[in-house]
């Protein structure tokens, strides 16, 4: 499913325009972003939660020559499905 299929999807069941259920998609949308880059988890209660975790400098090799090199620490979103969705998906 791609953006514009949820789009159509929430159109249909909310009785929006299409533009008006793009433009709530893309308010939740940037609305997680900032949270996740002030470092707030977002919690979407049935669904999961959203969090930014760290990742550790690592070392590694460049594919392109094979030297070792160091993979710089750095910060990545995750998500943790709630019981709910992993029960709902089985």
């Amino acid at each position: 499913m791609i953006r514009s299929d949820i789009v159509a999807a929430m159109a249909a069941s909310t009785g929006w325009t299409k533009a008006a259920s793009d433009r709530a998609l893309r308010a939740l949308l940037a609305s997680i972003r900032t949270s996740l880059k002030r470092g707030q988890p977002v919690t979407l209660v049935g669904f999961g939660t959203f969090c930014v975790s760290r990742r550790k400098p690592r070392r590694g090799k460049n594919p392109r020559t094979g030297q070792p090199m160091v993979v710089a620490a750095g910060r990545t979103p995750r998500f943790k499905p709630s019981k709910e969705l992993k029960r709902a998906i089985r």
